[in-house]
This record gives C-alpha cells, sequence and structure tokens, in this order.
C-alpha cells in the first residue's frame, strides 16, 4: 500500500523545508490566535528520544520583560562581536534580531529533571536538547507554511534568562524566538547573502562508511 504524500503534499513540504528562513525584519501586524495555536501544536507533535517531550515555551506577553530579554541580548552581541576579533566590524552590521518589531517573541526551554529520564540519553545525554530542536523545526516549518516569519536567537547568557524567567533548578533556555508576519521573505539565508558564509555542499557533509581522510 502506498503510503506517500500526494505529489502536491509532497512539493508543499519540501517547499516549505527550502523557503524557510531564520527572519530579523517583521512588520508589526498581530499574528491570529487560531494561527499561533497550530505552530504550537507543531511543536508539540515533534519527535523526542524516549518521548520525554522536554520543551517548555514561555510565551512573552509583558512589553517590560521583552524590553529586559532585549537588553539581555545587546549584551551579549556585543560580547560575541568583542570575541570575533577581525570580524568584529563585520558581525556589528549584521541585523541579528528583530525582537522590537515582531508581533510574538517566545522562549524555547528544557525542562527541569531531565536526569531522570534514561531511555535513549545513558550515553547521549544532550539528545534533550536535539529533541526542543526538533520542536523548534517543526514550528519554523509551520511558520513558514502560515506565511509568517520565525527568527531563532540565541545571543544570550543562559543563567540571566532563566533567572529572569524564574525558571526552576535545572530547566535551561534554548532559544529565543521572534514570530511574525513579514513583507517579504529573504530569496537565500541572510547570513549567505551577506556573504558571512556560504552553504556547504553534499560532499562536505555526506560520507560513506566512515569518515574521508580528505575531510578531516
Amino acid at each position: 500500500m502506498d503510503q506517500s504524500f500526494s505529489e502536491a503534499e509532497r512539493k508543499a513540504v519540501y517547499r516549505a523545508i527550502r523557503e524557510r528562513r531564520d527572519m530579523r525584519h517583521f512588520n508589526r501586524e498581530a499574528v491570529a490566535p487560531d494561527a499561533m495555536q497550530r505552530l504550537i501544536d507543531a511543536a508539540l507533535h515533534a519527535p523526542s528520544v524516549g518521548f520525554m517531550q522536554p520543551w517548555r515555551i514561555l510565551r512573552i506577553t509583558s512589553d517590560a520583560l521583552r524590553t529586559r530579554l532585549h537588553a539581555a541580548v545587546e549584551r551579549e552581541r556585543l560580547l560575541t562581536a568583542d570575541a570575533l576579533g577581525e570580524r568584529r566590524d563585520a558581525f556589528m552590521e549584521l541585523k541579528v534580531e528583530g525582537m522590537r518589531e515582531c508581533a510574538e517573541v517566545l522562549v524555547m526551554a528544557l525542562m527541569d529533571k531531565r536526569e531522570h529520564h534514561v531511555f535513549g540519553r545513558r550515553t547521549l545525554p544532550e539528545m534533550d536538547l536535539a529533541s526542543v530542536a526538533c520542536a523548534i523545526q517543526n514550528m519554523w516549518l509551520a511558520a513558514r507554511a502560515e506565511g509568517l516569519g520565525m527568527g531563532w536567537v540565541s545571543l544570550f547568557d543562559p543563567h540571566e534568562i532563566a533567572t529572569l524567567l524564574e525558571m526552576p533548578h535545572g530547566a535551561r533556555p534554548v532559544a529565543i524566538l521572534c514570530v511574525g508576519h513579514v513583507d517579504r521573505f529573504y530569496d537565500a539565508p541572510m547570513l549567505e547573502t551577506e556573504r558571512w558564509a556560504e552553504r556547504r555542499g553534499i560532499d562536505e557533509c555526506v560520507f560513506e562508511n566512515t569518515w574521508p581522510e580528505a575531510a578531516r
């Protein structure tokens, strides 16, 4: 029995994958509540190792709290620039987040008491983080299908953000997500068009059987 999607459905899935972008430019149009709920639902249906479902999502509705989160990101942006050495000036010219313009700010976090989950994590404890990344990717692809932009902000001190959001001991923020309407999606990843980096080809990323000497 053929278990595949229809051709149109397959094209839609691959289109969302190809056209997903890490967005930093938003307009201020509100996101419809039902669309926001679908994005959250997409995240909650992500795969997770041992079905531990380690994701926790904090929706930031306080303007004052959003301002404090943005200030924390800005502090880390300057520290990151200083750590980049000769690329500092180029980095400072990049727009790295859209927290002040986007309609919604979400903080994706790892749950506390993760050490209780051993299934699939005994030798690879970082699989909790991998599971949260899957939830973020689900949300990202759903956002693109909804015509919404999403950006992943990772410039912050996790201890500072955990304290600010009153997370329990052991919980850890992973990402600040900016969600909202955009005037247009980037034709290519912004860091590619800004010549910060280039997409790696299949020969650089896919090997057969063993890791080739030439790729070391």
